[in-house]
């Protein structure tokens, strides 16, 4: 009877595991993305001019984007957002660059917004990649500026390891998705499971252009640690800047973001000294 016993609690466990497994693999699109979606017709509303644009990418699925510029910029910002809500949010972080004399394109990830469509990290990959490609071909490689954001560090770095922008610049990033969701999943066999890896730890490594991290030492959500990481694996390539009282959704808060952001965006010989 003890042995039955035992018996039982073993496949009772292993079924809840297994099933655990299962609720992590065909839900994590649900865990580590939150869209909001928007009806098409809906109609974006900002104190800068933007012209909207959609992709239509070969496998029919729709990228919708806001392209900000002013007259006689410095080049464009490609900002490659994070998990959450959609550019109606988003755009409004055009301001930290249109003032400090850029351009400022955002677009929405498939499921986000008015962007339709199947989204793996593959379909990430290309989608930014086909939207890059478009930016080159009205501004220049020389006049692209990468940054990403949170999610969208990792991304951002995928782009970078496959061109040439004129600089990169991470915001809050982490060391890879599959390190970062360890911490959490360490429980769950995560190599067979995850279906996005992100692995900024080996693309910015491939990476031509210079690279700034900006990233606030209070942060809960991915720890500064990850970045210093990531400065590690390229040191001669990477300047690491911390926000000292930032944490991880409110860099814009601080002044000296900002200041570093434009002695970044303008080539202020200084800022290579702050690492």
């Amino acid at each position: 009877m003890e042995n039955e016993a035992l018996i039982s609690a073993l496949v009772l466990a292993g079924a809840v595991y297994a099933g655990l497994c299962a609720l992590f693999y065909f839900g994590q699109d649900f865990f580590f993305f939150r869209p909001e979606r928007l009806p098409h017709w809906f109609a974006y509303q900002y104190p800068f001019p933007f012209t909207e644009i959609n992709f239509d990418m070969e496998d029919g699925g729709v990228v919708n984007a806001l392209h900000f510029q002013i007259p006689n910029s410095k080049g464009v910002v490609f900002y490659i957002k994070g998990n959450s809500r959609s550019i109606k949010g988003w755009g409004k972080f055009a301001r930290d660059f249109v003032g400090k004399g850029y351009d400022f394109f955002i677009m929405d990830f498939r499921g986000f917004g008015k962007s339709r469509g199947r989204r793996t990290e593959g379909i990430l990959y290309s989608d930014l990649q086909q939207v890059y490609k478009w930016l080159a071909a009205h501004y220049g490689e020389n006049r692209i500026v990468l940054y990403g954001r949170s999610m969208g560090s990792g991304l951002a770095a995928r782009i970078a390891s496959w061109n040439n922008p004129s600089l990169l610049i991470l915001d809050c990033p982490y060391y890879s998705f599959y390190y970062h969701i360890r911490r959490y999943g360490f429980w769950l066999p995560l190599s067979w499971l995850l279906r996005y890896h992100i692995r900024t730890d080996r693309f910015i490594r491939k990476a031509q252009c210079p690279i700034f991290i900006l990233h606030g030492r209070r942060d809960r959500l991915i720890p500064y640690r990850q970045s210093e990481m990531l400065r590690s694996l390229a040191p001669d390539n990477i300047r690491l800047i911390p926000i000292e009282q930032a944490g991880h959704n409110n860099l814009p808060d601080f002044p000296e973001y900002h200041d570093y952001l434009y002695d970044i965006l303008h080539g202020a010989p200084q800022v290579w000294q702050r690492a």
